[in-house]
């Protein structure tokens, strides 16, 4: 991926920024796909089950209520992740195994580490609308993650469709003095 989050918040103002510190790992640093979502609470039944599935490059988004006290994804999974061809995940909750995930051809984004693993109940929902960091992520929708953080797109936008030219140019223009305003 060549575009940048940034430059696609400055090119369209729809791009909604998701308001969390969420670190990264994997070797995939920056990645976007159509969106898979769980919410889940200190479980790691349900998210066995989707990475385990085909993902066409999506990216599944977990909404672990934020909880830090056990770990949502680790090193077992990322692999099974990684084979079935997952874009990556958007965690709002811990992982652990960060050293082998960074290892591994995926991309992560989440809130820490931690040792502890998840439960295994199969306790949560799938495919549902889930809400934090100021976004609410419907499955369909398309997320773009990097460095910079994680990003939604507009209904029916994908980040092709957004022209980055112009918001360059102005950066460009800024950094030079120039104000192009009007």
């Amino acid at each position: 991926m060549t575009l940048k989050t940034s430059d696609l918040c400055d090119a369209c103002e729809a791009a909604l920024p998701c308001a969390l510190p969420l670190r990264g790992w994997g070797r995939r640093r920056s990645f976007a796909g159509n969106i898979r979502t769980l919410r889940v609470y200190e479980d790691i039944a349900l998210m066995r089950d989707l990475v385990s599935e085909r993902g066409q490059g999506q990216v599944l988004v977990i909404d672990g209520g934020g909880s830090l006290a056990r770990a949502l994804f680790g090193d077992v999974m990322a692999a099974l992740a990684a084979r079935n061809g997952w874009a990556g995940l958007v965690i709002h909750g811990a992982i652990r195994d960060g050293v082998e995930i960074d290892q591994m051809d995926v991309g992560v984004k989440a809130l820490a580490t931690v040792p502890k693993r998840g439960e295994r109940t199969g306790a949560g929902e799938v495919d549902v609308p889930v809400t934090f960091g100021g976004l609410t992520f419907h499955p369909g929708r398309r997320v773009v993650a990097d460095e910079d953080g994680v990003i939604l797109l507009p209904e029916g936008i994908t980040e092709a469709d957004i022209e980055v030219a112009d918001a360059l140019a102005a950066t460009a223009a800024y950094a030079a003095g120039i104000d192009t305003r009007k």
